[in-house]
């Protein structure tokens, strides 16, 4: 595996940033507070905003963004 000293999320993956988002702020409508997007407003699964974030690369951004915010010894 190629290493990536300056990615701090390298080698996470991202369903399991959300889930800890998801435990840390306590579920979807609080996660849809901090970042607000419609795959965590409207009928929010794991899976379908799987499928959203790695279709859309700017709220994929805002997601390991905050992430990044909230767990910053990662």
């Amino acid at each position: 595996m190629e290493k990536q000293p300056n990615n701090p999320l390298h080698g996470k993956r991202l369903d399991t940033i959300i889930e800890e988002l998801l435990t840390y702020y306590g579920g979807w409508k609080a996660l849809s507070q901090e970042i607000r997007i419609n795959c965590f407003v409207d009928n929010p699964s794991l899976k379908s905003s799987l499928t959203f974030l790695r279709k859309t690369p700017w709220a994929r951004k805002k997601v390991e963004d905050l992430y990044l915010a909230t767990f910053p010894e990662q």
